[in-house]
């Protein structure tokens, strides 16, 4: 993780982790406080943190765990796999914006407006 990644990473364990307790993390308590390991480092360690809380911010969770040809859609920031390079949307928002564009090229040919 960068260290912008971990910034956002860490405003998001302390709101949303349900194991965070003041900087210590519940699962690890055994009799004494534990820090929460994942809020200190630059890289995923925690589980619960991966599987729970990061996908809770689909543009973050792209960022750290998606590489190569893996982005964001533009519209909603869910994380997809390029299939082209010039696939910018998952598929429901792909047929969204395919759905606006025809309406907005229909009404330019109503009234006689070149683009």
């Amino acid at each position: 993780m960068t260290g912008r990644q971990r910034y956002k990473a860490n405003a998001l364990i302390k709101r949303l982790c349900a194991n965070y307790d003041g900087g210590n993390c519940l699962l690890l308590d055994d009799g004494e406080p534990c820090v929460c390991v994942q809020s200190i480092s630059f890289s995923l360690l925690c589980k619960y943190f991966r599987n729970a809380v990061l996908p809770a911010e689909p543009k973050l969770e792209a960022e750290i765990l998606m590489s190569g040809a893996k982005t964001v859609c533009e519209r909603c920031g869910v994380p997809i796999e390029k299939h082209s390079n010039r696939q910018k949307y998952c598929a429901e928002c792909a047929r969204i914006m395919y759905l606006k564009n025809k309406a907005k090229y229909q009404r330019n040919m109503r009234s006689g407006v070149d683009n």
